[in-house]
C-alpha cells in the first residue's frame, strides 16, 4: 500500500488533496517505516481502535481507508491502490467542477 500512497501524494502535491494516517504501531516501528518506506504525509498515533480518532470515525480495524469529498462526506471506504486513485481523481474532478459553478 505505502508505495502507491507515496506516489499518489507526489502526483497530487499541487492539488487540493491530503492523505492523513492514523497509526497504531509503536513510535519506534512507525519511525522505522517512515524512514524505510518514505512516508511523507502526516500521521497521528493511536494505541488501539478504542482511541479518540478511531472511535469518532468508527474504525474497528487497521487499515481502514476513508476517501472524503470536498464537502466532508465519506464517499468511499477501504479502496486501495488503483481503485483508491480513481476515486480520488473522480472527487478532485467533482471539486473542480463545483468550484467553477460556485464562481
Amino acid at each position: 500500500m505505502i508505495p502507491h500512497e507515496r506516489s499518489l501524494v507526489k502526483k497530487l502535491e499541487n492539488a487540493p488533496f491530503a492523505l492523513i494516517g492514523v497509526n497504531s504501531d509503536s513510535r519506534e516501528a512507525y519511525d522505522a517505516e517512515v524512514e524505510e518506506m518514505g512516508v511523507t504525509w502526516r500521521s497521528f498515533m493511536e494505541k488501539s481502535t478504542s482511541g479518540p480518532i478511531p472511535t469518532k470515525w468508527n474504525i474497528s480495524g487497521w487499515p481502514t481507508i476513508y476517501i472524503i469529498d470536498v464537502n466532508g462526506v465519506i464517499r468511499f471506504k477501504n479502496l486501495r491502490d488503483e481503485a483508491m486513485e480513481e476515486a480520488v481523481m473522480e472527487l478532485l474532478s467533482e471539486a473542480k467542477a463545483q468550484a467553477k459553478t460556485d464562481s
